[in-house]
């Protein structure tokens, strides 16, 4: 029997990090079989091109071509890890998939979703979430909880006109049932505690 797919999404220091590891932790305590991951990334060629996309002195990257580097690196993603891992009956975790690539690339740098979808067909087609949990904070709050953007970091160091949009993007997804935002504006704990409640009435887990 095919496994379950969930997948984090979030502006830049919404939680996520935090949110799956205490996922993780809850899910070994209840002996779930599972595995965590991430985008971009993942699979040792998928590191090697989250390096390039996120290298802070490529700030001649076209957007086309940032859009296409996470479409490939889903891709072996997808081959090396979240296709046996589903196949094996596991709960696959993934912080960040292609939703990602909706709001930054599609909304904030303006490429569209049609062209998103396009380059993503193979995964949308096959490889859909089963849910998405959307930490919703705002990028202001979000990157005054984690004091500011790391300069090193080609994404985060975009400013706060594109974080808005990515955001806006990003609300723009709740049209999609398996979208589901959690207010994150609380405790880490009482954050985790909507994402489990919110886990089992999807039935992803009991």
């Amino acid at each position: 029997m095919r496994g379950k797919f969930i997948t984090f999404e979030g502006c830049e220091g919404s939680g996520k990090s935090t949110q799956i590891k205490l996922l993780g932790e809850y899910l070994k305590a209840q002996g779930v079989d599972y595995i965590m991951s991430r985008e971009p990334g993942g699979s040792e060629i998928s590191e090697d091109i989250r390096r390039i996309i996120l290298n802070g002195k490529y700030t001649a990257m076209c957007d086309e071509c940032e859009a296409l580097l996470y479409a490939a690196s889903r891709v072996q993603h997808i081959k090396e890890v979240i296709e046996p891992a589903l196949a094996a009956g596991k709960l696959v975790v993934c912080d960040r998939y292609v939703d990602s690539s909706f709001a930054y690339q599609g909304y904030a740098r303006g490429l569209g979703e049609e062209f998103i979808r396009s380059i993503n067909a193979f995964a949308l087609r096959n490889y859909t979430p089963d849910l998405t949990i959307f930490l919703d904070i705002s990028p202001k709050d979000a990157f005054s909880r984690k004091h500011g953007a790391d300069s090193s970091d080609r994404m985060e160091s975009q400013g706060p006109e594109f974080h808005q949009k990515v955001y806006e993007g990003y609300k723009k997804l709740e049209k999609y049932p398996r979208f589901c935002s959690v207010d994150c504006s609380g405790s880490k704990e009482q954050t985790a505690e909507n994402i489990k409640n919110l886990l089992k009435t999807k039935n992803i887990i009991r």
